[in-house]
């Protein structure tokens, strides 16, 4: 059944309880039956979701396609008004002002409720009237207990909410799995294969939040000539296919491939949707997820617009914690494994994720407030449990040795006024010559494949030295430590990387200023001892208790530790120059950073769930360097092998002194000094600085 059909039927079972949550909804708008400081709040919420019927009514009606730009424009600034950044500080979706204004308990868990119904506001757009009157029916529930003479118990309110979530995690996160892997749920699809995208109004039909960055690149690509926006497209898609090719991996057997990408894209979009099809690929491309029973942290995972405020993001990446226990994370589990295997034969096609990241926003770098929700101890040990558990479930069903992806990044008007010039210039960074780089990082591969290990040197006032112990090749003519990467599921090209032996990988990453997950770090610093991070820390907080939780929650994703489980060296000097060049150093991607000097990824290997695929160089090698003693453990148990996470670090060449590599006989092979490659053969990549 198609989505449309389907999702008719279910409104057609909830459009009775829908009317009657909008009656109640529009008597408790102007009642006063709720006292004290709660009043305000119950009212400006309810004329919220007011605004939502609204705006619901003329998409079900069809007005909203007869509405001008202007008119559309409006209606999407009302609707996210309240969280932008010059009104969030007198929003209650701030958790500061909430719990000053409603007291702590109720603050929080107030603060959480309007959040999660401000997450209705996709819901209007697709017309799914039974989320809609799912959330409208917990309101209505939480408003009546306002009523009576003494204040509800904060333990009911909280009940409440749990019960919202386990009761109905059957539905959203259900719901949410059947997106991520069935063509059928095709609402963003539709848009770009159907509407008319030189007319801007498109972009507002999502329900996202629109500023100049979704318009102002749509309109760029409406400049561009057809064969430039097919370049794009081509570089993007090829990169997915030649992936499984490299990798071992037979595309022929999947049917499904997600799209991931920043609204304004649409024309590139559609002509990679076309492509795929030519693979046999058809798409799933669903949104960034914005409710409590869904979402991950602050992390868009899916389409989206602009974030309308990311402290607010920030501030409710915890919210679960006010009613997340046990038997919750046991009832998410059970329902992950029921809707995997109610569709597992759709989950098999799946065959990963081609993502198209976008940059050049302003760094962000969150508050620390403690109004926020967090996660205790026992929380954070369930957190990882669940995601250890539904990770296994996932490649239980969606097998890692069978999938695979690519990345590609491209830049949003923010940043800056030569944003023209720096789209032309990172078009051609995503498409430099493959077969160069291949031969210039294949001679660094072969001084690499004699070290027993290489030690990394910062520069001035970066206290980098590392270093990151080898394997030990058992046939140096047959076998290789370092994959020789160019463009395929990491464009642009330019690194050769590899999992260290963790024992005797020892010593300090430092780098001034990183940008990681939306996240700015400054002076950053890790310590690893036989390959585990043993301490951390970081400037970005006056309190050094902040800087610790902030890395522990967001590098370390709330693990004690975590093993270095990739070394690499990129060698994209061109996309370093010409960051350089347009003084966008801050804002470049983690996809683009990685390839512009060393980087360290802790967490899991580039091989994870597919350590066992027998993967080869361009020369024929096999590369061997594919495990550690953390990820082996999955022969005795997966739990203990994976972390669910790899963040990538970089230090940029500027801040380095010396990459060297130590070979069995104690001598050096100098491969980077003062920044630039002076490895004979390697001197090609020096010319972008000259």
């Amino acid at each position: 059944m198609e989505e449309k059909e389907w999702q008719a039927e279910r409104n057609s079972e909830f459009g009775e309880r829908h009317e009657l949550t909008i009656d109640r909804i529009r008597r408790m708008a102007v009642e006063e039956s709720v006292g004290g400081a709660f009043q305000p709040f119950f009212q400006s919420t309810a004329a919220f979701l007011l605004q939502l019927e609204d705006v619901r009514q003329l998409i079900e009606s069809g007005e909203w396609e007869h509405l001008s730009l202007r008119q559309m424009q409006d209606i999407n600034q009302t609707l996210y008004a309240d969280i932008l950044e010059e009104n969030y500080g007198h929003s209650y979706a701030d958790p500061a002002y909430a719990v000053k204004k409603l007291g702590e308990e109720y603050g929080q868990l107030l603060s959480l409720l309007y959040t999660e119904l401000r997450g209705g506001i996709p819901f209007v757009f697709e017309n799914r009237l039974d989320y809609l009157t799912i959330q409208n029916e917990l309101f209505i529930e939480i408003y009546n207990s306002f009523e009576a003479e003494e204040l509800p118990e904060y333990k009911t309110l909280k009940d409440m909410i749990y019960w919202y979530a386990s009761d109905y995690c059957d539905v959203f996160l259900a719901d949410r799995i059947e997106e991520q892997i069935c063509p059928c749920y095709s609402f963003a699809a539709d848009i770009i294969m159907g509407a008319d995208l030189d007319d801007e109004r498109y972009l507002y039909r999502f329900g996202e939040y629109i500023t100049e960055n979704e318009l102002g690149t749509a309109r760029h690509l409406n400049g561009l000539p057809e064969e430039t926006l097919r370049k794009m497209a081509d570089v993007y898609t090829e990169g997915y296919r030649v992936g499984f090719i490299n990798t071992g991996k037979d595309l022929s057997i999947k049917s499904v491939v997600n799209i991931r990408y920043s609204l304004g894209f649409e024309k590139v979009v559609k002509l990679a949707i076309e492509n795929f099809a030519k693979m046999g690929l058809k798409p799933v491309i669903y949104r960034a997820s914005s409710s409590v029973i869904t979402k991950r942290e602050h992390l868009k995972i899916g389409y989206c617009g602009a974030i309308a405020n990311k402290q607010y993001e920030y501030d409710h990446r915890h919210d679960q914690a006010l009613f997340m226990d046990k038997r919750y994370i046991e009832r998410k589990l059970d329902v992950i494994r029921n809707t995997y295997e109610k569709n597992k034969e759709q989950a098999a096609q799946f065959a990963g994720p081609a993502v198209m990241e976008i940059f050049g926003e302003k760094p962000f770098s969150p508050k620390a407030k403690p109004e926020a929700v967090s996660c205790s101890e026992a929380q954070r040990s369930l957190a990882l449990h669940f995601d250890s558990r539904s990770g296994q479930m996932t490649n239980q069903y969606i097998k890692g040795e069978e999938r695979s992806f690519t990345i590609i990044a491209y830049p949003v008007p923010e940043i800056g006024e030569d944003y023209a010039a720096i789209f032309d210039e990172v078009i051609r960074i995503n498409t430099l010559d493959a077969g160069l780089y291949e031969k210039v990082q294949q001679v660094m591969i072969d001084a690499l494949d004699q070290g027993e290990c290489v030690r990394i040197l910062g520069k001035g006032e970066n206290q980098t030295d590392l270093t990151v112990q080898l394997r030990r090749l058992a046939d140096p003519e047959k076998e290789t430590l370092f994959e020789n990467c160019v463009a395929d599921v990491n464009i642009p090209v330019g690194e050769v990387f590899t999992s260290p032996v963790l024992e005797g990988t020892n010593g300090v990453l430092h780098v001034g200023c990183v940008y990681l997950n939306e996240l700015q770090y400054s002076n950053l610093k890790i310590t690893f001892k036989d390959g585990m991070i043993t301490d951390y820390t970081c400037t970005n907080f006056e309190q050094e208790e902040d800087n610790r939780t902030y890395i522990y929650e967001n590098i370390l994703h709330n693990h004690k530790t975590l093993p270095l489980g990739e070394f690499a060296i990129g060698t994209n000097t061109t996309a370093y120059v010409a960051a350089k060049k347009y003084g966008i150093e801050d804002k470049m991607p983690i996809l683009i950073a990685e390839k512009m000097g060393p980087h360290f990824a802790v967490g899991d290997t580039c091989y994870s769930w597919s350590e066992d695929i027998r993967v080869y160089n361009p020369n024929g090698k096999e590369i061997v360097a594919k495990d550690n003693t953390v990820s082996i453990l999955r022969k005795e148990d997966v739990a203990k092998a994976y972390f669910q996470c790899h963040t990538d670090i970089t230090i940029p060449y500027e801040e380095l002194e010396e990459i060297s590599v130590v070979t069995k006989e104690g001598n050096n092979i100098i491969l980077l000094k003062d920044g630039r490659f002076v490895l004979e053969g390697t001197e090609a990549l020096n010319e972008p600085f000259n």
